[in-house]
């Protein structure tokens, strides 16, 4: 089996303080009041770990904490618990998305345990999409639950110590729970309210749609922050970089909730080097979005350009004191 030596940085060392829910890298920094980062990974479709590693190798030292998604557009790949399993072993700290979409109630409470298990310490809970956005569209949708009802789950199985039948654990999940938000669709208004009931339902952090649009964002955090939710979730904003013009304008058009404004397509068409300008454009925007009050970190999607990431995370100064993590691989 392949081996990594992790040599832990200050990330690593920090405390597990007072109300934590989870032992997990990711909750200790945001807890210790650290800007966040975390990313995605694209699971492979293929049943070789190596991929995964490789995959993972990338973002090596440079983020918190990295989801492994659940069938992403309704899309066949690699499962999201198999991924945080290898990541896990390997060092890393995964978050697990689940997708209410593919399994029932008493399925997705297994591999809650079973997550858990093998270490896995963040959930990232998603209703998920329809199964005609992907490539089985004849596949039959589950959706047993939706993210709300997941999360009370969640919650159940980690503070009340039972299944949702009331059965109890041997030995509860320490968790951290999380959903999605997304400040830049509308009903504007809605998406604080919305917030609100993720949170009582159990969402200790929240990560957010891509972000293109600072003054939707920060007039979603100033209502945030009226509420007093800001004092009740971490708030991760999702940002990307955008590899054209045409790139942009082809998932406004096709990605329901992105939100992506004339003026950052204008932007890109008017470049010499639009992949180049669509990374300055990202750090630009976490550069601002680090300075609204109530945000705590960035979600950096790169989907297809991942290898950007690194970059990104260094010309941003976002993991301020944080140093890399070194790794020795060797099988």
């Amino acid at each position: 089996m392949e081996q990594r030596n992790v040599d832990l940085s200050p990330a690593e060392l920090l405390p597990i303080l007072p109300g934590h829910s989870s032992p997990g890298r990711f909750e200790r920094v945001l807890r210790a009041g650290k800007f966040a980062v975390t990313t995605e990974l694209a699971p492979p479709d293929s049943a070789d770990p190596a991929q995964v590693y490789e995959r993972a190798s990338i973002f090596d030292g440079y983020v918190d904490a990295i989801n492994a998604t659940d069938g992403s557009g309704a899309h066949c790949h690699m499962s999201s618990i198999a991924v945080c399993g290898l990541l896990t072993r390997a060092g890393y700290s995964p978050i697990m998305q689940i997708s209410c979409r593919d399994r029932n109630r008493i399925a997705i409470q297994g591999e809650i345990l079973g997550a858990s298990a093998m270490g896995v310490s963040n959930i990232l809970c998603l209703t998920g999409d329809g199964v005609q956005a992907g490539d089985h569209p004849e596949a039959k949708p589950v959706f047993d639950l939706d993210c709300m009802s997941l999360l009370e789950i969640g919650k159940q199985m980690r503070d009340g110590g039972t299944f949702q039948s009331g059965r109890k654990l041997d030995h509860s999940p320490p968790i951290f729970l999380g959903a999605a938000a997304n400040p830049f669709a509308p009903p504007h208004d809605w998406r604080p309210l919305r917030l609100a009931k993720k949170i009582a339902a159990g969402a200790q952090y929240v990560q957010t749609q891509y972000c293109y649009d600072i003054a939707l964002l920060q007039n979603y955090m100033s209502r945030v922050r009226e509420l007093g939710l800001h004092e009740q979730v971490y708030t991760l904003v999702g940002v990307g970089p955008l590899a054209s013009a045409r790139t942009a304008s082809w998932i406004r058009t096709n990605v329901p909730g992105v939100h992506i404004p004339d003026s950052v397509i204008d932007r890109l068409s008017g470049a010499k080097n639009q992949r180049a300008e669509g990374i300055n454009l990202c750090i630009e925007l976490i550069q601002q979005i680090r300075e609204i009050e109530g945000v705590n970190g960035c979600h950096i999607m790169a989907y297809r350009q991942e290898h950007a990431v690194p970059e990104i995370v260094e010309r941003s100064g976002i993991l301020q004191d944080r140093n890399r993590r070194k790794r020795t691989i060797s099988n």
